[in-house]
């Protein structure tokens, strides 16, 4: 006879949309303790949803209310906003200044929703931290956790919680990860339960940036900087207006008036906040053979010497071979093929089969052509 699954005190991060509404109810109908917060996190709590593509709106903290109320769930709002600015917001604007791509999924991850919100919920009794992430939490024979890709990879997420570590993975649940059902699928699920967001659109781009304009977003808060854009001999080809606006691998937007040589398009190569410069040109000169990583996370006990792995380098990225060699300050990747569009300030994530083995940031990228 085996023993009954312990009953958890299990807090439910609800953003106010269908996936963490629909975890949340999982949880609960598992037998759970469970409680639904909602994380306000927007400098401006007060704004509504007209034009925003977010999740931080007031409107969205009452849709988690709603949705806690159908399932039967206490339900608190918490104030995480000024941690959130610290950390995410102005962690993403300085890193543009740097002339670096941050990604801002990861670090709410790390900082906020597996850091702030775990610490305050085990601090208050809580057993786990639940949320709506596509992603699958396997515990060893020996108690230890392992995060893995979600059973439905079309909808895997495992790439923006490559960050959380072991102690974080002890205490995170993910009911929606081992669901090899469509996104329509968990729509008509919410709606059985009698869900209000099950016809909810999904949230898109980044939170705290309704608009979308990104651009925009960061020129209000670093100002006109204008500087040259130049090729790779460092003929200048035009103007920008910011370097920071522009990201590795930009093809759209240069506004350069002289036509390549080849007439093929030109790409971002680098961005130098140094000399205030964008340097761009041909597709080829993308090629990455390598690179190094920085601030390493590990999803469990560090390599203790080079591995091959795949690697995954955006949210919906595709995986690709690597050998992977520690460093004293993160580790070193070495490509099987080389590949394109890796920006300073990315994360990497590597994985071994399913498993997450921990994630870091790109620090340096070696270029197949001469070049950064």
């Amino acid at each position: 006879m085996t023993d009954a699954p312990r009953r958890l005190r299990v807090l439910a991060a609800m953003s106010g949309g269908v996936d963490s509404a629909v975890a949340a109810a999982r949880a609960a109908e598992a037998g759970h303790d469970v409680t639904g917060v909602h994380l306000a996190l927007s400098e401006n709590p007060k704004s509504f949803r007209t034009g925003a593509r977010g999740c931080c709106t007031i409107e969205d903290s009452h849709d988690a209310r709603r949705a806690a109320d159908v399932i039967g769930i206490p339900f608190y709002v918490w104030d995480l906003a000024e941690r959130f600015r610290e950390d995410v917001v102005d962690d993403f604007v300085a890193e543009y200044e740097a002339g670096r791509t941050p990604n801002p999924c990861l670090r709410c991850n790390e900082k906020i929703k597996f850091a702030a919100l775990l610490d305050k919920a085990l601090a208050l009794g809580f057993d786990a931290v639940c949320t709506g992430h596509y992603a699958t939490v396997v515990t060893r024979e020996d108690g230890t956790r392992e995060l893995h890709r979600a059973s439905d990879m079309a909808k895997d997420q495992s790439y923006v919680l490559g960050v959380l570590d072991e102690r974080q993975l002890a205490h995170a649940m993910f009911p929606l990860g081992d669901t090899l059902t469509t996104k329509a699928e968990i729509r008509e699920e919410a709606a059985r339960r009698g869900l209000f967001v099950a016809k909810k659109p999904d949230s898109h781009d980044i939170c705290f940036i309704a608009d979308g304009d990104t651009q925009g977003f960061l020129a209000k808060r670093l100002g006109r900087a204008e500087g040259d854009i130049v090729d790779e001999t460092g003929n200048v080809l035009g103007k920008h207006e910011g370097a920071y606006g522009y990201t590795i691998g930009q093809r759209k937007g240069l506004r350069i008036g002289t036509p390549a040589p080849d007439g093929k398009p030109r790409y971002v190569l680098d961005i130098s906040p140094v000399d205030n410069t964008v340097t761009v040109g041909p597709a080829a000169s993308l090629d990455v053979t390598a690179l190094t990583a920085i601030r390493p996370r590990w999803c469990g006990t560090p390599p203790a010497g080079p591995g091959t792995y795949t690697a995954q380098l955006r949210a919906h990225g595709e995986e690709t071979e690597v050998t992977a060699e520690p460093t004293p300050d993160g580790f070193k990747v070495t490509f099987a093929e080389p590949v394109r569009g890796v920006a300073p300030g990315q994360a990497i994530v590597l994985y071994d089969g399913t498993r997450v083995v921990g994630s870091a940031t790109i620090a340096t990228t070696t270029r197949a052509t001469a070049g950064v």
